[in-house]
């Protein structure tokens, strides 16, 4: 790797590139290896591979005090946590969910038979805006889902809960296990919320998910249902499907709670690096999570194309050439994706808010595969094409 000071210019002018390997977003982060290998060493002994093994039960412990919630169920990916828990509600009709998420809440939804109905942003937050909700509201909306995005807490105040009259609240909370709102955890929100565990997430178990939730009924309901409805040896009592997580998976899990807290530690000392570098930059703005303690694992910044020189587009692709594979999320928006964009085209006229944003958000590379270095050279680069703007642009354009 060279620095951005012996670089000749950045590589869209035909300069070297700042990093050999390509720096990613969501590069996997690893737990204790030992440990790792240990407890899969035991899972093999055992051979008790799947079905509500040993391992399986002892990251659910974890993970249900770590959140603060009575129960964890932890299933195969986070976006079959999210289906099973609204099917499991035995919900009918509509979900109200935002437009800028991943496509798996929406997506959730529908295989839970709900209808997916959109919701607009606040700009500053990204999270759900109170009045939006309340017009998308109707006799047939069976559920409001809230997205605690970038690992920020939606707090059920900002919702004011009281108009939604007795319409259940439940969190899609994939971005903010470990995250922390007047230090009270995820666990402590809404009726349930849905974890994800995927590679990308800053702790994973290979694929994986879970469901939060404080009430014994519901907990007990989605343990049936994530094991083909089984209630004992040869009794089925109630249509389910096959949700579980394995051991080994479950093994990865605790090997990386094992070292949470470093992970935590190192994604905040990136994140104050980056904010302290970028603080300069003329059109570039970090997200601000308000009063939540996240567990950092992402930088999200948005780009003001008039103040930076380039739009955010552009400014990717010119981080692409120099290795830093920055990424647009969550563009653009869910409205625009199938199958809910053929379902009509003013759906765009009540998302102003996500419009704007999902055209300006950039994630940048983060976790510890980087280092505090890696982190001055990327600010380096985002600094240096603002001020060579002009030159990338026509390089950009250039036929």
């Amino acid at each position: 790797m060279t620095t951005a000071d012996q670089a000749q210019d950045l590589a869209v002018l035909g300069g070297a590139r700042a990093f050999a390997e390509p720096l990613h977003v969501g590069r996997p982060n690893l737990g204790d290896r030992a440990a790792f290998t240990r407890m899969v060493e035991d899972v093999l002994d055992r051979r008790w591979l799947t079905n509500d093994g040993p391992l399986v039960r002892e990251f659910e412990e974890q993970v249900a005090s770590i959140s603060e919630a009575r129960h964890c169920i932890a299933v195969a990916n986070g976006t079959l946590a999210a289906t099973l828990l609204l099917d499991t509600m035995g919900l009918r009709g509509s979900a109200v969910v935002p437009s800028f998420t991943f496509i798996a809440t929406p997506h959730a939804a529908e295989w839970a038979g709900l209808d997916a109905v959109f919701a607009d942003i606040e700009e500053d937050t990204h999270h759900l805006y109170q009045s939006s909700v309340t017009s998308a509201l109707t006799p047939e909306t069976a559920v409001v889902v809230g997205v605690h995005l970038w690992g920020g807490i939606l707090d059920a105040k900002s919702l004011d809960i009281s108009e939604l009259d007795g319409i259940p609240l439940v969190y899609d909370a994939a971005h903010a296990f470990g995250s922390t709102l007047h230090g009270r955890g995820i666990g402590a929100h809404g009726v349930a919320s849905t974890l994800s565990f995927h590679a990308t997430k800053f702790i994973n178990t290979f694929e994986g998910g879970a469901v939060l939730t404080d009430d014994d009924a519901l907990a007990a309901e989605l343990r049936l249902r994530r094991n083909f409805g089984f209630a004992g040896y040869d009794e089925v009592t109630r249509l389910g499907t096959n949700a579980k997580l394995n051991e080994v998976s479950a093994a990865q899990g605790l090997s990386m709670l094992a070292v949470m807290q470093h992970i935590v530690e190192h994604n905040h000392a990136v994140l104050e690096r980056y904010r302290n570098r970028l603080a300069q930059v003329p059109g570039i703005t970090l997200w601000d999570p308000g009063a939540t303690r996240t567990n950092g694992q992402y930088v999200v910044t948005q780009v003001d194309a008039e103040e930076f020189g380039l739009s955010r587009d552009e400014l990717v692709d010119a981080l692409w050439a120099d290795n830093v594979r920055a990424r647009r999320y969550f563009y653009p928006g869910c409205h625009r994706m199938s199958p809910y964009r053929e379902r009509g085209s003013d759906v765009a006229d009540s998302l102003q808010a996500t419009e704007r944003v999902a055209k300006q958000v950039m994630v940048l590379p983060t976790g510890t595969a980087m280092t505090l270095a890696d982190v001055t050279v990327v600010c380096d680069l985002i600094a240096r094409a603002h001020d060579r703007a002009p030159a990338i642009g026509r390089a950009l354009r250039a036929p």
